[in-house]
């Protein structure tokens, strides 16, 4: 029998998955599928619609991207990635640098989009490669019995992805070409069409986003989500420095203006897990026991922001001039 490797644990955090990449296949021409599997068999750990995983790269970059598949005991794991033109080395890496057969490092899923399955009926509303955790959660609702439609947008029709894998859902599944229709998806027209306490969900770029909060601000703040590709705000940079205590190391810094509370902790040789630095993914996530946060993340709920219990290291940082973190 040979040996499983050991899981290795980053400080502070969950035990990593080792993986082997076992496929990649292309869903349209600037969107990939990778196929990742234990190196020794057996299954990953459960997965719920909605979760991502963070892929730790040889280059030494983390990037967090939504898995394709949820369940209870999957064996392997679905991620789709687009090449970003603008890419800082995530998705340009895996393009042009993974190969079958590579060995890798995952984070255990995180769920910062989960689906409401018990929603008397739902809205899904994927842009782009936003379709990846949409997708995941159609697949949810038709095995659960539970109604819903889903709304899936592109610029053109060579960038729509997974079409065989929607085409299971039959008249659910509406498509929109901007290219084709002159014209954008009409947030305002679909919210309005839905039924009372439906439930919403979109993913996708900015624009279309910042569309569909504008057209959803009339309904119940508990039931429009969203995720997000990048930052809607910009980092708490400003506003003063203020001192962070690490209360299980007994060390004190300061974090000047200009400076991210992460910038400073890695710094100072402080391990944090990073990937984003948006607040959009909330790998760098540290409990707050004393002081006020400023959040700029795009993770936390309102309700947890007043809780004051945890903060995004990469973008939030003190509203005094004092915070301890559980570090």
């Amino acid at each position: 029998m040979r040996a499983v490797p050991t899981p290795l644990a980053p400080p502070g955090g969950q035990a990593r998955l080792q993986v082997r990449l076992q496929s990649i296949a292309y869903a349209t021409r600037d969107i990939l599928v990778y196929e990742f599997v234990r190196p020794e068999g057996g299954p990953l750990p459960a997965v719920e619609p909605g979760a991502h995983v963070d892929v730790h790269l040889a280059n030494g970059i983390t990037r967090s991207y939504s898995l394709l598949h949820a369940g209870a005991a999957l064996d392997r794991y679905l991620v789709g990635v687009k090449r970003d033109p603008n890419s800082r080395g995530g998705s340009r890496y895996m393009h042009e640098q993974l190969r079958v057969g590579s060995l890798l490092e995952l984070s255990q899923p995180r769920n910062h989009f989960p689906l409401q399955e018990q929603a008397g009926y739902t809205v899904l509303i994927a842009g782009g490669i936003g379709i990846t955790p949409i997708l995941c959660m159609a697949e949810r609702l038709e095995r659960c019995g539970a109604p819903f439609e889903l709304w899936y947008a592109s610029r053109s029709r060579a960038d729509l992805a997974f079409l065989p894998e929607l085409a299971r859902f039959g008249e659910r599944v509406r498509l929109h070409v901007d290219d084709e229709a002159n014209a954008v998806l009409d947030m305002g027209a679909i919210v309005a069409a839905a039924p009372a306490g439906a439930h919403f969900y979109c993913c996708g770029p900015g624009p279309m986003l910042a569309a569909y909060e504008a057209a959803a601000a009339g309904r119940a703040p508990e039931t429009v989500h969203l995720e997000r590709f990048g930052a809607s705000q910009p980092l708490a940079t400003g506003g003063g420095g203020f001192v962070v205590a690490l209360a299980r190391s007994g060390i004190e810094l300061c974090v000047p203006t200009g400076s991210t509370l992460l910038q400073v902790l890695t710094g100072n040789g402080v391990a944090i897990e990073s990937s984003c630095e948006a607040g959009i993914c909330g790998c760098c996530e540290v409990a707050v026991l004393e002081g006020e946060v400023d959040h700029r993340d795009e993770v936390l709920t309102p309700a947890q922001r007043a809780g004051n219990k945890s903060m995004m290291a990469c973008c939030s940082r003190a509203k005094g001039g004092r915070l301890v973190l559980d570090l």
